[in-house]
């Protein structure tokens, strides 16, 4: 049933993604007078297909093999195209009929309308699951620095100042994929400024730890909101607006300090030291191996800030901006050595893990919308055979003022198919590899 959940939301967030892919190439050659005679969700290989109906010069379809779905642009030199009727002159609703900026629109189409789709649905998330945001400057007791901000050199009571000399508002984007891939704070440590570096290769070993605590707005005094039916807490007798004092006569003053020996103690009894209406008393409280005992902390005393439409607008695009250039820096890493692709590379399966076994909207969205700025960055990168391909030629068409032949770009499609579907079976190899096999 989990693989069933897992599956599901791949293949749903995927036939949103290429859908509307699909549909900016569509738009563009329609709107230039292109004939397009096909569009499909999925690839109808070997003339398989699910459904179809035809409506004017477009047949509109569903194919068996969901890698992903197309449409078949009239006169277009691809690895689909009619050799025998590109043979003939141009019609006059033929791609090649048409000039070369109107082709290149017709190519990048598909790829604006992923991006476009990543930064609205960042910004719908923004607005109507995170509605508010932590400011910086309302962290007036600092950071708490768990073991791995205390490793590159955060100390709890920091405060932020920049990040790579810019200003931030929000503190969550300080632990921003593209920051814990390399990047400078400077914050400020008794009355001083000082620059604390994270290291190129912090994410990837970041990513390896199962407790991948950083640091947190964590820096304030613990007290207990709520506690969770069926958990340890429940069982010891915690209750709502305990003020933990210590656990095993370790002072406990913020609840950083809580959840570092909290986690510290995985899999232990430890003696919790609590103020209940004035009075002190000792509760034993078994902590799980994830280090979890079931309370909710109280609201820190922190002022947020609710998002307005324009900060949702403004935040989607920067998350998007943040999502791609960690994408950027991952594959740098990847090309110049410092990583290897086994390790970073997700296929299907990978994904499909990352969405998780239980459906929560919330993260559905967001990993959608990931995926979707990510096509649209590979899908432009200039390769035969991807969008980033096409668009290569046209621009050498626009510079010189001649057109590429078309057995030049024919063999070059051939050529870009041939690493796109090597790419593939090493990617799902990888993964068939580490998440089934290993």
């Amino acid at each position: 049933m989990d693989g069933l959940v897992m599956a599901g939301q791949l293949i749903l967030g995927l036939s949103i993604i290429v859908t509307l892919h699909e549909l900016g190439h569509f738009l563009a050659a329609r709107a230039f007078g292109i004939r397009v005679e096909k569009f499909y969700l999925f690839f109808d290989a070997w003339g398989v297909k699910l459904f179809s109906f035809k409506k004017g010069d477009t047949e509109y379809g569903i194919g068996w093999l969901p890698l992903g779905g197309y449409v078949k642009i009239a006169g277009m030199v691809d690895e689909s195209m009619d050799k025998e009727a590109m043979k003939l002159p141009p019609k006059a609703d033929e791609f090649r009929s048409k000039p070369a900026w109107q082709r290149l629109i017709v190519m990048i189409g598909g790829v604006v309308v992923n991006f476009i789709l990543g930064v609205v649905i960042l910004a719908f998330i923004t607005l109507h699951y995170d509605k508010e945001y932590l400011p910086v400057d309302s962290i007036d007791n600092g950071i708490y620095a768990y073991e791995l901000g205390k490793e590159v050199g955060f100390e709890t009571g920091d405060k932020i100042i920049a990040v790579n000399g810019s200003k931030i508002d929000r503190f969550s984007d300080i632990t921003s994929q593209s920051n814990l891939m390399g990047a400078s704070i400077t914050v400020l440590r008794n009355g001083e400024e000082v620059e604390v570096i994270i290291p190129d290769d912090f994410y990837k070993n970041y990513t390896k730890k199962t407790k991948p605590l950083f640091i947190r707005a964590d820096n304030y005094e613990f007290v207990i909101d709520s506690v969770v039916p069926g958990f340890a807490g429940e069982a010891a007798g915690l209750q709502k607006e305990d003020k933990v004092i210590s656990i095993n006569n370790t002072f406990v003053g913020s609840f950083g300090e809580f959840r570092s020996v909290i986690i510290e103690n995985g899999g232990n009894d430890v003696v919790m030291t609590l103020l209940r209406q004035n009075d002190t008393l000792d509760l034993t409280v078994s902590v799980d191996s994830s280090g979890i005992i079931g309370v909710v902390a109280m609201r820190p005393p922190y002022e947020y800030k609710e998002y307005s439409m324009a900060d949702g607008i403004k935040y989607g695009v920067k998350d998007g901006v943040s999502i791609l250039s960690a994408n950027m820096k991952g594959f740098g890493k990847i090309f110049s050595g410092k990583e290897k692709a086994t390790d970073s590379l997700q296929g299907p399966i990978g994904i499909a893990t990352i969405y998780g076994s239980v459906w929560n909207w919330h993260r559905f969205w967001f990993l959608t919308a990931m995926i979707s700025l990510v096509l649209g960055f590979m899908n432009i990168l200039p390769i035969p055979a991807l969008d980033g391909g096409h668009v290569v030629f046209l621009l050498i068409e626009v510079i010189t003022g001649r057109p590429v032949s078309e057995n030049i770009m024919e063999k070059a499609q051939m050529v870009g198919m041939f690493i796109l579907l090597a790419l593939m079976v090493f990617v799902i190899g990888n993964d068939i590899w580490k998440h089934i096999l290993n």
